[in-house]
């Protein structure tokens, strides 16, 4: 029995949520938003509440009831306030900046990484060594942060690299005489 599907989702005022079968789509003041489902849950709107129900007992549909119901969460909470995630670069020279639309990232190579933003996607500098990336689709969001702290990421002998403001890097120590 899933402990996640059995509650609701709660759609905050300014929020549109349509289902058409398993498709469900959102609409709030940061965009709209739109999943499609798989056909082993159920789901049904009532009110400002969004219930998701598994069709039958099998293990695939319970699994998949708990699952679904986070992504609606996601969807809904995401056309609403949006998701952020934030980098930090640490390293002597490193910084990042933002060129039109284009975050331009020196890491230490012989050339600057030039990552383009793309549509739905706000991304700031706050100062140097610092990154927020703002949208809609939490997905997205994390997976951009991942595409750019993959340009460098952070190494455990000095913590040089770009990293998430939340990590802790383990550090080793060095050689010994």
């Amino acid at each position: 029995m899933s402990r996640v599907g059995k509650h609701p989702v709660t759609v905050p005022q300014g929020v549109n949520v349509a289902i058409s079968g398993n498709i469900l789509s959102a609409k709030g003041k940061l965009g709209e938003l739109s999943v499609r489902l798989t056909d082993d849950v159920e789901i049904k709107q009532e009110g400002n509440l969004v219930w998701v129900n598994p069709r039958n007992e099998s293990l695939i549909a319970r699994k998949m009831w708990g699952t679904a119901r986070n992504v609606i969460r996601n969807i809904v909470s995401g056309v609403n306030e949006g998701f952020t995630r934030r980098l930090e670069i640490n390293g002597v020279g490193y910084r990042a900046q933002v060129q039109g639309k284009e975050l331009v990232l020196q890491l230490g190579y012989s050339h600057d990484v030039r990552y383009p933003i793309p549509t739905g996607i706000e991304i700031k500098c706050p100062d140097q060594t610092h990154i927020e990336i703002h949208g809609a689709n939490k997905q997205q969001v994390g997976q951009i942060a991942a595409e750019i702290r993959a340009f460098r990421p952070p190494e455990p002998y000095k913590g040089k690299g770009v990293k998430y403001a939340e990590e802790t890097v383990l550090r080793k120590e060095g050689k010994k005489k």
